[in-house]
């Protein structure tokens, strides 16, 4: 009977110091981030091993586990659900079943995972954009892309794309009944990301007659260029995006080559010869007081140009929205961002909030203070306020 007690004592004593992670005060149903964070943990130790072992790529292997999570086209007394092809991009179609004598508004909508992870199929993007559609009575596009680290940047945004051009087309708009004028283009963490990106592109093509009416972003990622900012210090260890993960993510979106990971992991991988947009990324000119809490500014060390050169595509505004000119952002439609104060990647989201509005784009920024990256799609309650935050807005300015 001892040993038996003292075996429970240990199981207990390790399943207590794996589950425990060091959360700020201010956390809500702390316990339900731990769960969820070791879940994630386990599955990336995981990982992990498989590729050193030579079995599969972590993306790879990590995408295979999660696609478990993936559920079919469901149909319910709400929302019609279908698969179908855009362009030939695979996309996720919500129509709500509610008969409408106007034109229904129509949301398009870009899945995150570091471009590398992730379906419009993944159980958590399948509930979110059920929601949307019902709440709006929209029809949600949901759109899949080609993954790292199978496909490099730029194949992730010309599939993005070019499935966004084909809902576009006039003769696709009457077929589902969607308003020209109430279209709006939203994705969340890579697929903000890419959302923003292709709204650049869209307002300098020529060819595409509709154009969105607003954009909503969530907690997006936005550029690479530097990996020091104080959103990346204070929360490099945080759930549910570490800050070596979210490099891993940009370094596989642009290439398999690790020495790119290993320069922007020290932040030493923008030439000298592209020093020009690093004004775009400077944080201590864009992010407002409060977000800055006393860090000091260094700028990014310079790198290999011959790096750069092999690589160029972090370099890229349709991979770095952020990068963009005042001139280009002045003609872009009404903007949503989402950040949470406890992920790497808030200051890319406020400063791009500064960046639009001094140029003139109005924007709502919405800032949860005990918010955590990935949550906007899960049950907790945090997620069901950011969820609710991004619909409301969606509802009163689409």
């Amino acid at each position: 009977m001892g040993r038996k007690v003292i075996l429970f004592l240990i199981v207990g004593v390790f399943g207590a110091w794996y589950l425990c992670t060091p959360l700020p005060a201010n956390t809500e149903q702390p316990w339900a981030i731990m769960c969820v964070e070791a879940c994630l943990k386990t599955i990336s130790k995981l990982m992990h091993l498989v590729e050193l072992l030579g079995i599969s790529h972590y993306m790879t292997g990590t995408n295979f586990i999660l696609s478990f999570l993936d559920i079919p086209p469901t149909s319910d007394e709400y929302v019609t659900v279908v698969d179908t092809t855009f362009d030939n991009i695979s996309v996720r179609v919500y129509v709500p079943t509610q008969k409408t004598k106007t034109l229904r508004r129509g949301i398009f909508y870009i899945h995150g995972g570091g471009f590398s992870l992730g379906s419009a199929g993944f159980y958590c993007y399948d509930n979110l954009s059920r929601r949307t559609a019902h709440r709006l009575n929209a029809v949600v596009i949901s759109t899949n892309y080609r993954l790292a680290p199978k496909h490099h940047f730029p194949d992730q945004f010309e599939d993005v794309y070019n499935a966004l051009r084909w809902f576009l087309r006039q003769a696709v708009l009457q077929e589902y009944g969607v308003d020209p004028k109430r279209i709006g283009v939203s994705g969340d963490s890579s697929g903000g990301n890419s959302a923003a990106a292709v709204v650049q592109q869209l307002r300098r093509d020529q060819d595409v007659k509709v154009k969105v009416k607003v954009q909503a972003l969530i907690y997006p990622a936005l550029q690479a260029l530097d990996f020091d900012l104080p959103s990346y210090r204070e929360n490099a260890h945080y759930p549910v995006l570490y800050r070596w993960f979210m490099i891993r993510f940009w370094s596989e979106y642009i290439t398999t080559d690790r020495s790119l990971e290993k320069a922007m992991s020290i932040n030493q991988h923008v030439p000298a010869h592209s020093a020009h947009l690093l004004q775009f990324v400077n944080w201590s000119s864009l992010l407002p007081e409060r977000f800055q809490k006393g860090h000091i500014y260094k700028k990014p060390a310079f790198g290999s140009s011959t790096l750069a050169k092999k690589y160029p595509g972090f370099l890229d505004v349709r991979a770095a929205p952020l990068l963009a000119d005042d001139t280009q952002l002045r003609s872009l439609p009404q903007t949503y961002v989402l950040t949470c104060q406890h992920d790497v990647l808030r200051d890319d989201g406020v400063m791009y909030v500064t960046r639009l509005r001094n140029a003139g784009v109005p924007v709502t920024h919405d800032h949860i203070e005990d918010g955590f990256h990935g949550l906007i799609s899960n049950s907790l309650k945090v997620g069901d306020r950011m969820r609710n935050q991004y619909i409301n807005w969606l509802s009163e300015n689409l």
